[in-house]
């Protein structure tokens, strides 16, 4: 039901223009920003870290049951039209619109305008994503016709029949993902970040108590169930931090419609993103080999444990940034980027030349039981050196990003991401047909990492 109300939502609606520019902070207040930052990251980096070891054990036990064969392989290209919907649809309003638009409303005391934001966000991103999953899900089979053109109708059944499960999940991550934001706006990180320890723990248990009756589709359920728990674990936290949740989709909420305008550019760049992943990890990669798919996707998930170093510090710097932007401190705003671009580098370029040099005995020591062969292993491996190339590229645009969402810029990101998967694609269709194969997929990804992360930190140099 949309509301024609006046003046309150018409003010939030001005964005910062309307508010005087805060004065900057004394040094003793930096340093107890600095100091309660470094705090928060911590907090996220353990939850971001105990996530992604999760992770690795699951993917462990899937590389156990499944190895990289056809089911592990199904299994991927199913998870990749449940992660697109998500993606594109909800993913980023999160990141580039919701969560700076709520957090103008807490700075400014307007609680009640930013709960009806949530409300009608959270109901128009379930309606939204659970609708498209639906007409997906009846056309699953098409779907998988076109993404895996390089694989027998068998293989194109069996990933059909998996996403259909999976394409539950959407609806629940958009409500759960709009819950987390809501709870790192108020710096309440610590339950956030236990919600994907849930996910990958429900996968866990898919696999090793589903997968003898259910084979291959035990691990779909689980997924299914982990999405529900994703969201439940939150929300006691959301009810003592007085969430007001109403059935509405106020979509004449002058915070609503901001978020839809900062939104729009990023669905264009989420889609062209989510096209370019599934294009490189799915329809490409199904030309080159029956665990060629499988092989991408476990050498992804490996560089994923260290880039998650990059999105927790970008996750927790986030509400920080978007609160001194729309204060109109700039300065803050510099400082922050700055002390968070140490802390990534720091982290993640150890982690590149670790993982270039030491990926193969990782791989063999975590993966390499069961189904999980040594040729599988290679593959990985393989893969795995030139996705590690471009890990710093990866991890900066995390951090980048960010700092455009927070000055309300989401049109820089969305061209230069466009720019980068352009390249991305071409340079996938040259070097794939290299003899680097699988790894051509790779590296074509890290060079266009670096390329977005290096164009991104130009233009922020000039917008600051």
């Amino acid at each position: 039901m949309a509301s024609l109300s006046g003046s309150p939502h018409e003010v939030a609606a001005s964005g910062v223009s309307e508010v005087a520019a805060a004065p900057e902070p004394t040094a003793a207040a930096v340093a107890d920003r600095m100091r309660r930052l470094a705090q928060a990251a911590l907090v996220v980096l353990t939850g971001f870290l105990a996530s992604r070891v999760l992770g690795v054990v699951r993917s462990m036990v899937i590389a156990a049951h499944f190895g990289t064969g056809t089911n592990a392989s199904a299994y991927v290209a199913a998870i990749a039209v449940p992660d697109t919907v998500f993606q594109v649809l909800v993913g980023g309003a999160v990141g580039s619109a919701f969560i700076p638009v709520f957090q103008r409303y807490i700075a400014r005391d307007q609680e009640e305008d930013a709960w009806r934001l949530t409300s009608s966000v959270i109901n128009l991103g379930v309606l939204v994503a659970g609708g498209t999953a639906l007409v997906l899900a009846i056309f699953a089979r098409q779907v998988m016709d076109i993404l895996a053109p390089g694989r027998d109708d068998a293989f194109r059944d069996l990933a059909a029949s998996l996403s259909r499960i999976l394409l539950i999940t959407p609806a629940i991550f958009a409500a759960s993902t709009f819950c987390a934001s809501v709870l790192n706006s108020y710096h309440r990180f610590a339950v956030a970040a236990l919600a994907p320890l849930m996910y990958n723990l429900a996968i866990i248990a898919g696999a090793f108590f589903l997968s003898g009756p259910l084979g291959i589709h035990g691990l779909a359920i689980g997924a299914a169930i982990g999405a529900c728990l994703h969201l439940l674990i939150q929300l006691p936290a959301l009810i003592r931090l007085g969430m007001r949740w109403r059935p509405v989709v106020d979509l004449g909420h002058a915070g609503v419609r901001e978020v839809a305008r900062l939104f729009a550019p990023r669905v264009l760049g989420l889609g062209v993103v989510q096209l370019n992943k599934v294009l490189s990890g799915v329809l490409f990669a199904s030309f080159l080999g029956a665990s060629s798919i499988a092989s991408l996707d476990y050498a992804w998930l490996m560089l994923m444990t260290p880039l998650a170093l990059a999105m927790a510090i970008g996750t927790a710097v986030f509400p920080t940034l978007s609160q001194a932007s729309a204060l109109k401190r700039r300065g803050q705003v510099e400082q922050v980027f700055s002390v968070s671009m140490r802390m990534n580098l720091f982290l993640t370029i150890p982690a590149c030349i670790g993982l270039m040099v030491l990926g193969e005995p990782i791989i063999r020591l975590f993966f390499e039981r069961n189904q999980f062969t040594p040729e599988s292993t290679a593959l990985t491996a393989f893969a795995l050196v030139f996705f590690a190339i471009g890990l710093p590229g990866h991890a900066t645009v995390e951090i980048v990003d960010r700092v455009f969402y927070a000055l309300h810029d989401t049109r820089s990101p969305v061209f230069v991401a466009v720019g980068a998967i352009g390249l991305n694609v071409v340079l996938s269709l040259i070097l794939m047909r290299t003899p680097l194969n699988l790894g051509g997929l790779a590296l074509a990804n890290s060079i266009a990492a670096l390329t977005e992360a290096t164009v991104l930190i130009k233009l922020l140099s000039i917008r600051l």
